[in-house]
Protein backbone atom coordinates (compact mmCIF):
# COMPACT_ATOMS: atom_id res chain seq x y z
CA UNK A 1 0.00 0.00 0.00
CA UNK A 2 1.39 3.55 -0.44
CA UNK A 3 2.14 5.70 1.78
CA UNK A 4 0.14 9.01 2.24
CA UNK A 5 1.16 12.07 3.35
CA UNK A 6 0.98 12.19 7.21
CA UNK A 7 -1.56 15.07 6.97
CA UNK A 8 -3.65 12.65 5.31
CA UNK A 9 -3.16 10.13 7.46
CA UNK A 10 -3.61 12.17 10.68
CA UNK A 11 -7.33 13.41 9.42
CA UNK A 12 -8.73 9.72 9.63
CA UNK A 13 -10.96 9.92 11.85
CA UNK A 14 -14.13 10.00 12.86
CA UNK A 15 -14.20 11.84 15.87
CA UNK A 16 -13.98 15.62 16.47
CA UNK A 17 -11.86 17.38 13.79
CA UNK A 18 -11.28 20.66 15.78
CA UNK A 19 -7.59 19.50 16.95
CA UNK A 20 -6.73 18.38 13.40
CA UNK A 21 -4.57 22.07 13.56
CA UNK A 22 -2.56 20.76 16.63
CA UNK A 23 -1.97 17.39 14.74
CA UNK A 24 -0.64 18.78 11.97
CA UNK A 25 2.01 21.00 13.96
CA UNK A 26 2.83 18.39 16.04
CA UNK A 27 2.96 15.97 13.49
CA UNK A 28 1.18 12.62 15.66
CA UNK A 29 -1.95 10.95 14.30
CA UNK A 30 -5.38 13.22 15.22
CA UNK A 31 -7.28 10.07 17.18
CA UNK A 32 -3.94 10.30 19.32
CA UNK A 33 -3.87 13.82 19.86
CA UNK A 34 -8.07 13.75 20.62
CA UNK A 35 -7.24 11.14 22.81
CA UNK A 36 -4.26 12.91 25.66
CA UNK A 37 -7.07 16.14 25.07
CA UNK A 38 -9.39 14.05 26.34
CA UNK A 39 -7.53 12.63 29.03
CA UNK A 40 -6.26 15.96 30.12
CA UNK A 41 -9.79 17.21 30.15
CA UNK A 42 -10.55 14.14 32.12
CA UNK A 43 -7.76 15.02 34.57
CA UNK A 44 -9.31 18.31 35.25
CA UNK A 45 -12.55 17.46 35.91
CA UNK A 46 -11.60 14.85 37.78
CA UNK A 47 -9.99 17.40 40.17
CA UNK A 48 -13.42 19.71 40.26
CA UNK A 49 -15.58 16.08 40.81
CA UNK A 50 -13.66 15.36 44.15
CA UNK A 51 -13.53 19.15 44.94
CA UNK A 52 -17.22 20.31 44.22
CA UNK A 53 -19.17 17.10 43.85
CA UNK A 54 -18.53 15.63 46.97
CA UNK A 55 -21.65 13.50 48.79
CA UNK A 56 -21.82 15.61 51.48
CA UNK A 57 -22.46 18.38 48.86
CA UNK A 58 -23.72 16.52 46.15
CA UNK A 59 -26.17 13.32 46.09
CA UNK A 60 -24.73 9.84 44.58
CA UNK A 61 -27.37 10.25 41.76
CA UNK A 62 -25.83 13.40 40.46
CA UNK A 63 -22.36 11.87 40.83
CA UNK A 64 -23.62 9.11 38.12
CA UNK A 65 -25.76 11.55 36.25
CA UNK A 66 -22.35 13.91 35.57
CA UNK A 67 -19.94 10.68 35.90
CA UNK A 68 -21.97 9.16 32.89
CA UNK A 69 -22.55 12.13 30.98
CA UNK A 70 -18.93 13.23 30.82
CA UNK A 71 -17.56 9.56 30.14
CA UNK A 72 -20.37 9.75 26.63
CA UNK A 73 -18.94 13.05 25.55
CA UNK A 74 -15.54 11.96 26.02
CA UNK A 75 -16.23 8.66 24.02
CA UNK A 76 -18.01 10.74 20.77
CA UNK A 77 -15.80 13.09 21.01
CA UNK A 78 -13.14 10.46 20.54
CA UNK A 79 -14.32 7.89 18.03
CA UNK A 80 -17.92 9.87 16.65
CA UNK A 81 -20.44 7.39 15.29
CA UNK A 82 -17.91 4.34 16.04
CA UNK A 83 -19.03 5.22 19.51
CA UNK A 84 -22.61 3.54 18.95
CA UNK A 85 -20.39 0.14 19.25
CA UNK A 86 -19.87 0.80 22.60
CA UNK A 87 -23.49 1.88 23.48
CA UNK A 88 -25.19 -0.83 21.70
CA UNK A 89 -23.49 -3.23 23.94
CA UNK A 90 -23.86 -1.93 27.28
CA UNK A 91 -27.69 -1.83 26.46
CA UNK A 92 -27.82 -5.37 24.92
CA UNK A 93 -26.08 -6.52 28.35
CA UNK A 94 -28.31 -4.66 30.42
CA UNK A 95 -30.52 -6.50 29.17
CA UNK A 96 -29.28 -9.90 29.61
CA UNK A 97 -28.68 -8.09 33.59
CA UNK A 98 -32.17 -7.38 34.34
CA UNK A 99 -33.77 -10.55 32.45
CA UNK A 100 -31.18 -13.57 32.82
CA UNK A 101 -31.17 -16.19 35.69
CA UNK A 102 -28.56 -15.71 38.18
CA UNK A 103 -27.66 -18.95 37.44
CA UNK A 104 -26.60 -17.74 33.62
CA UNK A 105 -26.03 -14.30 33.97
CA UNK A 106 -22.43 -14.60 33.74
CA UNK A 107 -22.43 -17.47 31.01
CA UNK A 108 -24.99 -14.89 28.76
CA UNK A 109 -23.02 -11.84 29.23
CA UNK A 110 -19.47 -12.61 28.49
CA UNK A 111 -20.31 -14.97 25.36
CA UNK A 112 -22.68 -11.43 24.33
CA UNK A 113 -19.60 -9.25 25.50
CA UNK A 114 -16.92 -11.16 23.99
CA UNK A 115 -18.72 -12.01 20.48
CA UNK A 116 -19.56 -8.28 20.08
CA UNK A 117 -15.95 -7.47 20.83
CA UNK A 118 -14.74 -10.30 18.80
CA UNK A 119 -17.06 -9.01 15.31
CA UNK A 120 -15.60 -5.58 16.12
CA UNK A 121 -11.87 -6.98 16.17
CA UNK A 122 -12.68 -9.19 12.66
CA UNK A 123 -14.45 -5.95 10.82
CA UNK A 124 -11.21 -3.63 11.52
CA UNK A 125 -8.75 -6.25 9.55
CA UNK A 126 -11.11 -7.66 6.54
CA UNK A 127 -13.26 -4.55 6.24
CA UNK A 128 -11.03 -2.00 7.04
CA UNK A 129 -7.09 -3.48 6.09
CA UNK A 130 -5.99 -4.21 9.69
CA UNK A 131 -7.30 -0.85 11.04
CA UNK A 132 -4.30 1.54 9.78
CA UNK A 133 -6.21 4.52 8.62
CA UNK A 134 -9.29 4.26 10.91
CA UNK A 135 -9.50 5.46 14.11
CA UNK A 136 -9.47 2.55 17.16
CA UNK A 137 -12.62 2.51 18.39
CA UNK A 138 -11.64 -1.07 20.05
CA UNK A 139 -9.53 -0.02 23.38
CA UNK A 140 -12.99 1.84 25.02
CA UNK A 141 -14.85 -1.27 24.25
CA UNK A 142 -12.42 -3.82 25.38
CA UNK A 143 -12.49 -1.68 28.92
CA UNK A 144 -16.03 -2.30 28.54
CA UNK A 145 -15.97 -5.90 28.06
CA UNK A 146 -13.73 -6.67 30.82
CA UNK A 147 -16.27 -4.36 33.43
CA UNK A 148 -19.11 -6.35 31.90
CA UNK A 149 -18.17 -9.65 32.32
CA UNK A 150 -16.44 -8.72 35.93
CA UNK A 151 -19.75 -7.46 36.99
CA UNK A 152 -22.13 -10.32 35.55
CA UNK A 153 -19.62 -12.79 37.32
CA UNK A 154 -19.85 -10.85 40.71
CA UNK A 155 -23.09 -10.81 40.32
CA UNK A 156 -23.33 -14.52 39.77
CA UNK A 157 -20.91 -14.97 42.82
CA UNK A 158 -23.55 -13.08 45.03
CA UNK A 159 -27.15 -13.94 44.14
CA UNK A 160 -26.54 -17.46 42.43
CA UNK A 161 -23.64 -19.01 44.46
CA UNK A 162 -23.77 -20.55 47.88
CA UNK A 163 -21.50 -18.07 50.17
CA UNK A 164 -18.96 -21.91 51.20
CA UNK A 165 -18.01 -22.40 47.71
CA UNK A 166 -17.22 -18.64 47.20
CA UNK A 167 -12.91 -18.51 47.76
CA UNK A 168 -12.43 -15.32 50.36
CA UNK A 169 -11.75 -12.56 47.22
CA UNK A 170 -15.11 -13.69 45.61
CA UNK A 171 -16.97 -13.30 48.82
CA UNK A 172 -15.45 -10.10 49.24
CA UNK A 173 -16.41 -8.63 45.94
CA UNK A 174 -19.47 -10.23 45.15
CA UNK A 175 -22.52 -7.96 44.66
CA UNK A 176 -25.63 -8.81 46.76
CA UNK A 177 -28.34 -6.40 44.57
CA UNK A 178 -28.27 -5.94 40.71
CA UNK A 179 -27.67 -2.70 39.84
CA UNK A 180 -30.00 0.52 38.71
CA UNK A 181 -29.84 0.77 34.85
CA UNK A 182 -27.89 4.49 35.90
CA UNK A 183 -25.63 2.33 38.16
CA UNK A 184 -24.92 0.26 35.59
CA UNK A 185 -24.20 2.93 32.72
CA UNK A 186 -21.87 5.08 35.25
CA UNK A 187 -20.28 1.82 36.45
CA UNK A 188 -19.32 0.98 32.26
CA UNK A 189 -19.16 4.66 30.95
CA UNK A 190 -17.96 7.08 33.78
CA UNK A 191 -15.35 10.12 32.28
CA UNK A 192 -12.38 8.31 34.56
CA UNK A 193 -12.00 5.22 32.41
CA UNK A 194 -14.34 4.72 29.80
CA UNK A 195 -11.13 5.86 27.64
CA UNK A 196 -8.06 4.09 29.11
CA UNK A 197 -9.31 2.38 31.75
CA UNK A 198 -8.52 0.67 33.83
CA UNK A 199 -11.27 -2.44 34.69
CA UNK A 200 -12.28 -2.00 38.77
CA UNK A 201 -14.94 -3.72 40.67
CA UNK A 202 -18.08 -2.35 40.75
CA UNK A 203 -18.52 -2.40 44.95
CA UNK A 204 -14.92 -0.64 44.83
CA UNK A 205 -17.07 2.19 42.24
CA UNK A 206 -20.16 2.65 44.09
CA UNK A 207 -18.40 2.99 47.16
CA UNK A 208 -16.53 5.77 45.68
CA UNK A 209 -19.33 7.17 44.06
CA UNK A 210 -21.05 7.33 47.95
CA UNK A 211 -17.61 8.20 49.22
CA UNK A 212 -16.91 5.20 51.48
CA UNK A 213 -14.18 4.03 49.08
CA UNK A 214 -11.38 5.19 51.72
CA UNK A 215 -13.14 4.56 54.92
CA UNK A 216 -14.00 0.81 53.80
CA UNK A 217 -10.05 0.31 52.53
CA UNK A 218 -9.28 1.85 55.91
CA UNK A 219 -11.05 -0.39 57.74
CA UNK A 220 -9.89 -3.32 55.73
CA UNK A 221 -6.59 -2.47 56.77
CA UNK A 222 -7.37 -1.73 60.48
CA UNK A 223 -6.03 1.83 60.78
CA UNK A 224 -5.34 2.14 64.27
CA UNK A 225 -2.68 -0.62 64.34
CA UNK A 226 -1.09 1.71 61.29
CA UNK A 227 -0.41 4.14 64.38
CA UNK A 228 -3.72 6.82 63.41
CA UNK A 229 -5.65 8.01 66.67
CA UNK A 230 -8.55 9.04 64.29
CA UNK A 231 -10.09 8.32 60.76
CA UNK A 232 -7.26 9.85 58.63
CA UNK A 233 -8.35 11.47 55.66
CA UNK A 234 -5.60 10.39 52.64
CA UNK A 235 -5.37 13.13 50.04
CA UNK A 236 -4.26 11.46 46.51
CA UNK A 237 -2.87 15.10 45.27
CA UNK A 238 1.26 13.61 46.22
CA UNK A 239 0.04 10.54 44.06
CA UNK A 240 -1.53 12.34 41.16
CA UNK A 241 1.66 14.44 41.00
CA UNK A 242 3.93 11.42 40.81
CA UNK A 243 2.30 9.91 38.41
CA UNK A 244 2.06 13.05 36.14
CA UNK A 245 5.02 13.31 36.38
CA UNK A 246 5.81 9.44 35.43
CA UNK A 247 3.43 11.14 32.72
CA UNK A 248 5.65 13.69 31.22
CA UNK A 249 8.80 11.26 31.34
CA UNK A 250 6.67 8.84 29.45
CA UNK A 251 5.39 11.42 27.02
CA UNK A 252 9.26 12.55 26.17
CA UNK A 253 10.69 9.03 26.03
CA UNK A 254 7.13 8.89 23.09
CA UNK A 255 8.55 11.74 21.56
CA UNK A 256 12.44 10.96 21.17
CA UNK A 257 13.22 7.26 21.76
CA UNK A 258 9.97 5.33 20.06
CA UNK A 259 9.98 7.75 16.61
CA UNK A 260 14.00 6.83 16.53
CA UNK A 261 13.25 3.54 16.79
CA UNK A 262 9.93 2.36 15.64
CA UNK A 263 8.87 -1.26 15.45
CA UNK A 264 9.08 -0.93 11.43
CA UNK A 265 12.82 -0.89 11.65
CA UNK A 266 12.40 -5.03 12.19
CA UNK A 267 11.05 -5.77 8.95
CA UNK A 268 13.84 -3.56 7.38
CA UNK A 269 16.34 -5.54 4.88
CA UNK A 270 19.35 -4.84 6.74
CA UNK A 271 17.68 -6.30 10.06
CA UNK A 272 16.44 -9.24 8.36
CA UNK A 273 19.01 -10.37 6.14
CA UNK A 274 22.27 -8.54 6.53
CA UNK A 275 22.58 -8.19 10.77
CA UNK A 276 24.40 -11.17 11.99
CA UNK A 277 22.24 -12.76 15.12
CA UNK A 278 23.85 -11.17 18.24
CA UNK A 279 23.17 -7.40 16.18
CA UNK A 280 19.86 -8.85 16.03
CA UNK A 281 19.43 -9.55 19.45
CA UNK A 282 20.47 -6.26 20.70
CA UNK A 283 18.29 -4.18 18.20
CA UNK A 284 15.39 -6.07 18.94
CA UNK A 285 15.00 -5.65 22.44
CA UNK A 286 16.24 -1.74 21.97
CA UNK A 287 13.29 -1.49 19.54
CA UNK A 288 10.79 -3.23 22.32
CA UNK A 289 11.94 -1.08 24.89
CA UNK A 290 11.37 2.11 22.56
CA UNK A 291 7.99 1.00 21.73
CA UNK A 292 6.95 0.38 25.78
CA UNK A 293 6.47 4.54 26.33
CA UNK A 294 3.13 4.79 24.97
CA UNK A 295 1.51 2.24 27.19
CA UNK A 296 3.32 4.25 30.46
CA UNK A 297 1.91 6.80 29.10
CA UNK A 298 -1.48 5.98 28.39
CA UNK A 299 -2.07 3.83 31.78
CA UNK A 300 -0.39 6.47 34.23
CA UNK A 301 -2.47 8.81 33.03
CA UNK A 302 -5.71 7.23 33.26
CA UNK A 303 -4.22 6.01 36.82
CA UNK A 304 -3.25 9.97 37.80
CA UNK A 305 -7.44 10.98 36.29
CA UNK A 306 -8.92 8.06 38.52
CA UNK A 307 -6.48 9.24 41.39
CA UNK A 308 -7.01 13.12 40.98
CA UNK A 309 -11.12 12.34 41.18
CA UNK A 310 -10.60 10.75 44.82
CA UNK A 311 -10.90 6.79 43.23
CA UNK A 312 -7.76 4.46 44.13
CA UNK A 313 -7.13 4.01 47.64
CA UNK A 314 -5.61 1.13 48.50
CA UNK A 315 -4.64 1.13 51.96
CA UNK A 316 -1.50 1.76 54.13
CA UNK A 317 1.90 0.46 53.67
CA UNK A 318 4.54 -1.17 56.06
CA UNK A 319 5.17 2.38 56.96
CA UNK A 320 2.40 3.81 57.68
CA UNK A 321 2.12 5.49 54.04
CA UNK A 322 -1.03 6.35 52.14
CA UNK A 323 -1.18 3.72 48.95
CA UNK A 324 -3.54 5.14 45.84
CA UNK A 325 -2.26 1.79 43.70
CA UNK A 326 -5.50 0.07 43.65
CA UNK A 327 -5.94 0.75 39.82
CA UNK A 328 -2.63 1.63 38.82
CA UNK A 329 -1.99 -0.79 35.80
CA UNK A 330 1.96 -1.13 35.59
CA UNK A 331 4.71 -0.98 37.82
CA UNK A 332 7.53 0.20 35.75
CA UNK A 333 10.33 -0.45 38.07
CA UNK A 334 9.44 -3.92 38.70
CA UNK A 335 9.01 -4.70 35.09
CA UNK A 336 12.18 -3.02 34.30
CA UNK A 337 13.93 -5.11 36.49
CA UNK A 338 12.19 -8.32 36.34
CA UNK A 339 14.36 -11.83 36.85
CA UNK A 340 11.24 -13.99 35.75
CA UNK A 341 8.49 -14.05 32.78
CA UNK A 342 5.97 -14.33 35.23
CA UNK A 343 7.00 -11.34 37.68
CA UNK A 344 6.95 -9.26 34.49
CA UNK A 345 3.79 -10.76 33.05
CA UNK A 346 2.42 -9.64 36.90
CA UNK A 347 3.44 -5.96 36.57
CA UNK A 348 2.38 -5.07 33.19
CA UNK A 349 -1.27 -4.30 32.35
CA UNK A 350 -1.70 -5.48 35.82
CA UNK A 351 -5.84 -4.36 35.73
CA UNK A 352 -6.24 -6.73 32.86
CA UNK A 353 -4.07 -9.64 33.97
CA UNK A 354 -6.56 -9.33 37.21
CA UNK A 355 -9.67 -9.46 35.20
CA UNK A 356 -8.30 -13.28 33.15
CA UNK A 357 -7.58 -14.38 36.41
CA UNK A 358 -11.19 -13.80 37.98
CA UNK A 359 -13.19 -14.42 34.99
CA UNK A 360 -11.05 -17.72 33.93
CA UNK A 361 -7.92 -19.15 35.59
CA UNK A 362 -9.58 -19.05 39.06
CA UNK A 363 -13.11 -20.45 37.39
CA UNK A 364 -11.75 -23.33 34.78
CA UNK A 365 -11.22 -27.07 36.00
CA UNK A 366 -8.78 -27.84 32.94
CA UNK A 367 -5.74 -26.41 31.89
CA UNK A 368 -6.28 -22.93 33.05
CA UNK A 369 -3.00 -20.96 31.77
CA UNK A 370 -3.89 -22.52 28.73
CA UNK A 371 -7.10 -21.19 28.90
CA UNK A 372 -6.33 -17.79 30.09
CA UNK A 373 -3.74 -17.14 27.11
CA UNK A 374 -5.89 -18.08 24.68
CA UNK A 375 -9.02 -15.75 26.24
CA UNK A 376 -5.98 -12.70 27.00
CA UNK A 377 -5.71 -13.52 22.84
CA UNK A 378 -9.26 -13.46 22.10
CA UNK A 379 -9.66 -10.38 24.18
CA UNK A 380 -7.18 -8.31 22.45
CA UNK A 381 -7.79 -9.02 18.68
CA UNK A 382 -8.25 -11.49 16.27
CA UNK A 383 -4.50 -9.96 14.70
CA UNK A 384 -2.18 -13.07 13.75
CA UNK A 385 0.41 -11.89 15.57
CA UNK A 386 -1.32 -11.75 18.66
CA UNK A 387 -2.09 -15.24 18.57
CA UNK A 388 2.09 -15.96 17.62
CA UNK A 389 3.00 -13.85 20.88
CA UNK A 390 0.49 -16.08 23.02
CA UNK A 391 1.08 -19.35 21.84
CA UNK A 392 4.93 -18.33 22.17
CA UNK A 393 3.92 -16.95 25.90
CA UNK A 394 2.40 -20.20 27.12
CA UNK A 395 6.07 -21.93 26.29
CA UNK A 396 8.29 -19.58 27.62
CA UNK A 397 5.90 -19.70 31.02
CA UNK A 398 6.18 -23.58 31.23
CA UNK A 399 9.73 -23.56 30.51
CA UNK A 400 11.01 -20.78 32.48
CA UNK A 401 8.57 -22.43 35.43
CA UNK A 402 10.56 -25.58 34.82
CA UNK A 403 14.27 -24.06 34.78
CA UNK A 404 12.82 -21.74 38.23
CA UNK A 405 12.01 -25.25 40.04
CA UNK A 406 14.93 -27.44 38.91
CA UNK A 407 17.80 -24.68 39.25
CA UNK A 408 17.01 -21.58 41.48
CA UNK A 409 17.80 -23.48 44.82
CA UNK A 410 21.15 -24.43 44.06
CA UNK A 411 21.58 -20.05 44.31
CA UNK A 412 20.29 -19.15 47.29
CA UNK A 413 23.72 -20.60 49.44
CA UNK A 414 25.01 -17.34 49.19
CA UNK A 415 24.60 -13.71 48.29
CA UNK A 416 27.41 -13.86 45.32
CA UNK A 417 25.56 -16.63 44.04
CA UNK A 418 22.17 -15.27 44.29
CA UNK A 419 23.28 -11.81 42.41
CA UNK A 420 24.70 -13.95 39.40
CA UNK A 421 21.30 -15.85 39.32
CA UNK A 422 19.49 -12.60 39.32
CA UNK A 423 21.29 -10.86 36.36
CA UNK A 424 21.14 -14.15 34.44
CA UNK A 425 17.76 -14.48 34.60
CA UNK A 426 16.73 -10.23 34.57
CA UNK A 427 18.82 -10.62 31.19
CA UNK A 428 16.90 -13.76 30.20
CA UNK A 429 13.48 -12.52 31.06
CA UNK A 430 14.57 -9.11 29.08
CA UNK A 431 15.00 -11.20 25.86
CA UNK A 432 12.11 -13.78 26.28
CA UNK A 433 9.79 -10.60 26.44
CA UNK A 434 11.41 -9.07 23.93
CA UNK A 435 11.40 -12.28 21.04
CA UNK A 436 8.08 -13.29 22.66
CA UNK A 437 6.23 -9.77 22.17
CA UNK A 438 7.43 -8.51 18.78
CA UNK A 439 4.82 -10.56 16.71
CA UNK A 440 2.05 -8.40 19.33
CA UNK A 441 3.40 -5.08 17.42
CA UNK A 442 4.00 -6.10 13.85
CA UNK A 443 0.53 -7.66 13.88
CA UNK A 444 0.72 -9.64 10.55
CA UNK A 445 1.73 -13.41 10.36
CA UNK A 446 4.43 -12.40 7.39
CA UNK A 447 6.03 -10.26 8.65
CA UNK A 448 6.49 -12.35 12.53
CA UNK A 449 7.68 -15.52 10.78
CA UNK A 450 10.26 -13.65 8.58
CA UNK A 451 11.85 -12.00 12.10
CA UNK A 452 11.23 -15.48 13.62
CA UNK A 453 13.18 -17.12 10.97
CA UNK A 454 15.80 -14.92 10.98
CA UNK A 455 16.35 -15.03 14.48
CA UNK A 456 16.52 -19.03 13.83
CA UNK A 457 13.19 -19.55 16.15
CA UNK A 458 15.72 -19.94 18.87
CA UNK A 459 13.96 -19.20 21.58
CA UNK A 460 10.98 -21.61 20.87
CA UNK A 461 13.69 -24.40 20.56
CA UNK A 462 15.61 -23.52 23.32
CA UNK A 463 12.13 -23.83 25.68
CA UNK A 464 10.90 -27.00 24.04
CA UNK A 465 14.53 -28.67 24.95
CA UNK A 466 14.16 -27.07 28.63
CA UNK A 467 10.55 -28.91 28.70
CA UNK A 468 11.57 -32.36 27.02
CA UNK A 469 14.86 -32.25 28.91
CA UNK A 470 14.27 -31.77 32.46
CA UNK A 471 11.78 -33.03 34.86
CA UNK A 472 8.75 -31.26 36.06
CA UNK A 473 8.74 -30.76 39.86
CA UNK A 474 5.85 -29.47 41.72
CA UNK A 475 5.85 -25.53 43.22
CA UNK A 476 3.73 -23.72 44.93
CA UNK A 477 0.90 -22.99 43.11
CA UNK A 478 0.43 -27.03 42.02
CA UNK A 479 0.81 -27.34 45.65
CA UNK A 480 -2.37 -25.06 46.43
CA UNK A 481 -4.91 -26.55 44.18
CA UNK A 482 -6.21 -28.92 46.25
CA UNK A 483 -7.57 -26.48 48.64
CA UNK A 484 -9.42 -24.95 45.22
CA UNK A 485 -10.50 -27.98 43.23
CA UNK A 486 -13.96 -28.62 44.79
CA UNK A 487 -14.78 -25.00 44.31
CA UNK A 488 -13.30 -25.24 40.88
CA UNK A 489 -15.56 -28.06 39.82
CA UNK A 490 -18.94 -26.59 41.55
CA UNK A 491 -18.13 -23.20 39.78
CA UNK A 492 -19.76 -22.16 36.11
Amino acid sequence: MAAEPPSSLSYRTTGSTCLHPLSQLLGIPLDQVNFVACQLVALFAAFWFRIYLRPGKTSPLVRHMLATIFGIYFVIFCFGWYSAHLFVLVLMCYGIMVTASVSNIHRYSFFVAMGYLTICHISRIYIFHYGILTTDFSGPLMIVTQKITTLAFQVHDGLGRRAEDLSAEQHRLAVKVKPSFLEYLSYLLNFMSVIAGPCNNFKDYIAFIEERHIQMKLLEVNWKEKGFHSLPEPSPTGAVIHKLSMTLVSLLLFLTLTKTFPVTCLVDDWFVHRADFLTRLGYLYVVMQASKPKYYLAWTLADAVNNAAGFGFSGVDQNGNFCWDLLSNLNIWKIETATSFKMYLGNWNIQTATWLKRVCYERVPWYPTVFTFILSALWHGVYPGYYFTFLTGILVTVAARTVRNNCRHYFLSSKALKAVYDVATWAATQLAVSYTVVPFLLLAAEPAIGLYKSMYFYLHIICLLIILILPIRPHSHIQRQPQNSVNKKKRD
